[in-house]
């Protein structure tokens, strides 16, 4: 008999297969315990509920994607190409097999009208890739107002490229979010010599 943590680890990891590729609501207990090789029974003493099982995957989603993300970005050396970076991170994304777009905006659309908790999650996730692009755009010296118009380049990329099956979006959004660096630059030099 698997320990618990093997149990679960194999319960998630075809979860997460299931859910991201067919819907939540498409994927009964049954799928999952034939892909995980977890009995019923077992499937249940972890997860008591689908709904349990769901919020665990997206917590899991969660992490995961944005770890991904952050090792990808800290191999560029300048604030500036921190940010393009994620851009670029997105495209590598977008270009992988099986692609469906962000599984907590698939979440929110399934379940979110019925389900406080899987809203709070996805509100959750975006808050925080809203905030990790805020570090960025603080590192890089612009305005705090500079996060929220590149996070609506990023999920609007996200969005498009799902919908079209093309990862050319994380271009356009990338070369859009270079000349919103530019001209926030360029305003910044502005301020500075009126101000001397």
């Amino acid at each position: 008999m698997l320990d618990r943590e093997t149990a679960q680890e194999q319960v998630l990891k075809a979860a997460e297969e299931l859910f991201y590729a067919q819907g939540i609501q498409a994927v009964g207990m049954d799928a999952v315990r034939s892909a995980s090789g977890v009995s019923l029974k077992r499937l249940y003493q972890l997860f008591p509920s689908k709904e349990a099982l769901v919020l665990r995957f997206l917590q899991r989603r969660d992490t995961s994607w944005r770890q991904a993300l952050a090792r990808y970005v800290d191999t560029h050396a300048t604030p500036d190409e921190q940010v393009l970076a994620v851009y670029d991170w997105l495209h590598q994304w977008f270009s992988e097999p099986g692609y469906r777009g962000c599984a907590f905006i698939n979440s929110f659309g399934e379940l979110g009208g019925t389900s406080p908790d899987v809203a709070d999650q996805a509100r959750h996730h975006k808050q925080a890739f809203r905030d990790y692009l805020a570090s960025l755009v603080a590192a890089a010296g612009r305005p705090e107002e500079l996060a929220d118009q590149l996070n609506l380049l990023a999920e609007g990329a996200i969005t498009t490229s799902a919908i079209t099956g093309t990862p050319e979006p994380a271009r356009q959004a990338r070369e859009a979010a270079h000349l919103l660096l530019q001209a926030h630059q360029q305003t910044k030099k502005t301020d500075a010599r009126l101000t001397r």
